[in-house]
């Protein structure tokens, strides 16, 4: 299974539809160091070799920790590798997360994505939107496509999007990707300490009518151990892990989603590249819902 991105601009990528998410990767509270270093440089490596070509980064994971580890896993890297990353925010000392989306900021992140990531251009950035601050969307997309002209990014997405500011993005520019929290038992919005978490339940349709896909984050994190008695039943059915059959649904959902299941463990992520060969049935489609 594949999935192109940018289908109707010049420079399409098209990758696996499985691909990989490092933001587990870090130290607690995705910060510093991760706990096990080779076995992290490991899960680069063995994903790559189990044909996953599509990594999601950031700058601010760790800080730069993620970023440093492909770079060091991976560099010089496969020629059918995608690596995205994530501009638009930044960690405290205290470990929050806040808004660095004037035009400066953004700049700056992505000068700093080429540095360690040892690019000369990043094949597709996220703008990740930090609720109503200051600094309006229109600028700091105008910023990001100023430095798709300079051939500093290839592709510009939007991560953490509602529907109206999907729709305000495409009348800006092209927009590529949407980056949205969306699993099976969390596909709305959510509202935490930083914020409201976007769902990508309410962005997906708009997604498919524009050839754009849906990248969900945190598919694996909210609900699964409460999650429906009809999700344990699928996956006994199948003889799988419920992460499994959760990553299943997202790629039978829609042929726009693009899973990015990130993990700290070897071992569930050779159970999380197991999921896509899982065929579920109308019957367990209709079951889960």
């Amino acid at each position: 299974m594949t999935i192109t991105i940018a289908p109707h601009s010049d420079q399409p990528l098209t990758v696996s539809r499985l691909g990989y998410g490092t933001m587990r990767l870090t130290g607690p509270d995705i910060w510093g160091e991760p706990a096990d270093r080779p076995q992290a440089l490991e899960i680069l490596k063995t994903a790559v070799a189990g044909g996953v070509n599509f990594i999601d980064t950031a700058d601010y994971y760790g800080e730069d920790v993620t970023n440093r580890l492909i770079a060091e896993a991976l560099h010089p890297y496969p020629a059918d590798l995608v690596i995205c990353t994530k501009v638009g925010a930044t960690r405290r000392p205290d470990k929050s997360w806040v808004p660095f989306n004037t035009p400066a900021n953004l700049r700056t992140s992505i000068e700093n994505n080429l540095r360690t990531l040892k690019q000369e251009q990043i094949q597709l950035v996220h703008l990740r939107l930090m609720g109503h601050g200051p600094v309006p969307l229109a600028e700091q997309l105008g910023a990001m496509f100023e430095m798709q002209r300079e051939g500093k990014i290839r592709h510009v997405g939007l991560s953490n999007v509602s529907r109206e500011e999907l729709e305000t993005g495409l009348e800006l520019g092209p927009i590529a990707t949407v980056e949205n929290m969306y699993g099976y038992a969390q596909r709305n919005t959510l509202s935490g300490p930083y914020g409201e978490t976007r769902g990508g339940e309410e962005v997906l349709d708009l997604c498919e009518q524009h050839g754009i896909p849906l990248i969900p984050f945190f598919s694996l994190v909210h609900g699964l151990p409460n999650a429906s008695n009809k999700l344990v039943e699928v996956a006994q059915k199948h003889g799988a892990t419920e992460a499994q059959i959760n990553i299943a649904w997202l790629l039978h959902k829609s042929p726009w989603i693009l899973p990015i299941p990130g993990t700290s463990s070897l071992v569930h992520l050779r159970e999380n590249l197991k999921a896509a060969a899982i065929q579920l049935s109308a019957e367990d489609l209709a079951d889960l819902g």
